[in-house]
């Protein structure tokens, strides 16, 4: 469904990793480690087609994600360190707002349930800027429960959540990949209980860790052998 081949970055000069190969299917459930710097939100951010790799291919479908374009870009939500809300506007706007720029109008019902499941049907016509941080970042998430969509890209989801917060998203990412989506995520936190059967890729040694998925670990090792 998702394939990675022969990919590399580098910030600036400096190499960040290289000869990553990895294929995901349907239900995976992947969790980016390793050290400050070592490339997880670089791999991210190409992962949503916001920038071009040095080397290598990243496939949907079978098909190069550059060539697919706007079709590919429908199948993900990515959510970056920034939560992409527009300040003046209240949740229930920027809701609004995202929900139509996607092609994927919202009744006033849906929306405002949606906040109601994120813990902000008291806040949901306040102005972003009013807002603490783990609201506008629950205000964010909500994207994902209005607007499905097969691909998760997230960025350090659980900062400025609290434990009720974080143990409520684990079970939403469970429920998706469980539903046949994919969940690839950064965390320096530990995990909620609800996220099961996770694949662990680790940047900085570059393995690949989960016993239901050994074919990837030989494949990645493979991958990695050919590159020295």
């Amino acid at each position: 469904m998702l394939s990675i081949t022969h990919l590399a970055a580098q910030r600036g000069d400096r190499p960040l990793f290289s000869a990553l190969s990895l294929t995901l299917q349907a239900g995976d459930c992947v969790h980016l480690r390793g050290e400050n710097g070592v490339g997880k939100t670089t791999l991210l951010k190409l992962l949503a087609g916001l920038t071009q790799p040095q080397q290598g291919e990243i496939c949907w479908q079978e098909q190069n994600i550059a060539a697919r374009g706007d079709d590919y870009y429908a199948q993900l939500h990515y959510l970056g360190h920034k939560d992409a809300l527009k300040a003046l506007l209240s949740p229930f706007d920027n809701l609004h707002l995202a929900a139509k720029l996607a092609g994927n109008p919202l009744s006033e019902a849906a929306i405002l349930n949606a906040l109601a499941q994120v813990g902000l049907a008291r806040q949901c016509d306040l102005p972003v800027r009013s807002l603490s941080q783990g609201q506008a970042r629950r205000a964010a998430l909500a994207r994902l429960l209005v607007t499905p969509r097969p691909l998760w890209l997230l960025d350090e989801p659980f900062v400025a959540l609290d434990a009720t917060a974080q143990e409520q998203l684990g079970g939403w990412i469970a429920e998706h990949c469980a539903n046949g989506g994919i969940a690839i995520f950064t965390s320096h936190q530990k995990l909620p209980e609800a996220i099961h059967h996770i694949i662990e890729l680790d940047l900085s040694s570059k393995t690949l860790v989960n016993e239901r998925h050994e074919q990837h670990l030989k494949q990645l090792k493979a991958s990695m052998a050919e590159s020295k």
